[in-house]
């Protein structure tokens, strides 16, 4: 059972990434998803969730109308794609399983000019 991280890199502000976990020995629609991402000296900040009933969304307020998390059930695959990025998105994302906190080994997003 586990969660790989993936789709990260360095953008200039206004730029976009697609953030993809990959989920192995378990099946992602099962259990709510959710992205968490950790800024330099910052603690953890919950960033987005899908909910297995229905699919609800929900986003923290600084993403909404910039991020999108979904999911592709066939391939058993978690998403967060960003548009608009800024500087303040900074951080080290990864994903994790609501459940039991089971999370990937995260993906480094860097928005710089």
């Amino acid at each position: 059972v586990q969660l790989v991280d993936s789709g990260g890199g360095t953008v200039q502000p206004g730029g976009s990434l697609r953030l993809s976990c990959a989920a192995s020995g378990f099946t992602i629609s099962s259990y709510d998803m959710m992205w968490v991402r950790q800024a330099p000296g910052k603690g953890p900040e919950w960033v987005s969730a899908i909910n297995t009933a229905g699919g609800q969304t929900h986003y923290t307020d600084s993403v909404k109308g910039r991020f999108t998390i979904s999911r592709d059930n066939a391939k058993n695959t978690l998403y967060l794609q960003l548009n608009s990025l800024e500087p303040e998105d900074t951080a080290l994302y990864y994903c994790l399983r609501g459940i039991d906190s089971l999370r990937g080994q995260g993906t480094q997003v860097t928005v710089s000019s």
